[in-house]
């Protein structure tokens, strides 16, 4: 269970690309916390200043702010690097529609450098973050690989195009892939700011600044809300995974379907709120239900999550009620 028992051999060497966002950051700090190397990369798009300045001063982490999609930063960012976990990426499916040009250019050729310069320095295992976008409009739950449907957004396109190039770099040049389809994460330093911040850290904000909360639709959407540490230990038991998982793709989650009027229900009673929402339109491109089938990840990564939603939002809620930045009213 967890991953604060999973060991690699001593001067190990970890990329986190993206390492300055939400997942990244939590990726560099755990890395650290289990005694190994970590070079984090990033050029600030949407990651944050101040989550790479929180290991400005470790002796084990060094940051290159640099762009995915320059390949001669890709290569300098893999030289000497036993794993890469690729995080780098624009997400939203909202985002997306407005700027399809864009999310090609940084989710696909953007990895598509990093696939290349990790082959060309023998990288040993390519852990990248997928999408459980990439399930477009199959409507059958639980998600289980290989039941996908028509994608419903850009960002979607990208995420599956991602998983087909891993695939073939697996199999024409030996580059172990492992590619991780999360399924709505959230946790401690998720932004809740901006008109695309995740719907959690969004609603825990404005429910501690007293404001209205606007959920799009009805709310009767469904989702299989994962907790950041549940990822963390799908990224790094896919660096310990056998050759025989390399190539393919994982769903990431906890396994459990949760409505979203049912979770500001509850955020708005354990933040002792009174607070009614305001129901928006419905997005579009948005998937109405998600909830995962995790057994192949079990199977083959060995991966056992022990963060259910409940243990995690109760998680989350303690750290943003302690953040500053979170309880400042703009």
């Amino acid at each position: 269970m967890g991953y604060q028992n999973i060991r690699f051999p001593e001067g190990t060497k970890f990329l986190v690309t993206g390492s300055a966002g939400f997942i990244g950051s939590n990726l560099v700090e755990a890395i650290l916390n289990l005694g190994y190397q970590v070079r984090g990369l990033d050029n600030l798009s949407t990651g944050k200043r101040e989550n790479v300045d929180l290991f400005f001063h470790h002796p084990r982490y060094e940051f290159i702010e640099g762009d995915i999609r320059d390949l001669d930063t890709c290569l300098k960012a893999c030289e000497g690097v036993d794993f890469v976990l690729h995080q780098a990426a624009w997400g939203s499916v909202p985002r997306s529609i407005e700027l399809p040009l864009l999310y090609e250019e940084i989710n696909v050729k953007g990895t598509l450098n990093m696939l290349e310069a990790a082959k060309q320095y023998g990288v040993k295992k390519f852990v990248y973050a997928s999408s459980s976008s990439v399930y477009g409009d199959e409507p059958t739950l639980p998600k289980q690989e290989g039941r996908e449907g028509k994608l419903l957004s850009p960002y979607a396109l990208t995420k599956k195009t991602v998983e087909e190039y891993a695939r073939l770099y697996t199999s024409l040049y030996d580059l172990d892939t492992y590619g991780l389809r999360y399924f709505n994460v959230f946790g401690k330093r998720q932004d809740p700011d901006g008109a695309y911040a995740a719907v959690i850290p969004k609603f825990i904000k404005q429910l501690l600044n007293d404001e209205q909360p606007i959920i799009n639709g009805n709310g009767k959407q469904s989702r299989d809300f994962t907790f950041i540490e549940n990822v963390i230990e799908a990224n790094l038991k896919a660096c310990k995974a056998s050759g025989e998982a390399a190539g393919h793709a994982f769903n990431i989650a906890f396994g459990g379907r949760e409505f979203l009027l049912d979770i500001y229900n509850n955020l708005n009673h354990a933040l002792g709120k009174d607070i009614q929402p305001i129901f928006g339109p419905t997005r579009r491109g948005d998937i109405k239900h998600s909830n995962a089938d995790i057994s192949k990840a079990k199977e083959l990564l060995g991966y056992d999550p022990d963060w259910d939603f409940e243990k995690g939002i109760e998680a989350a809620i303690d750290w943003y009620k302690k953040d500053l930045e979170v309880l400042r009213v703009d």
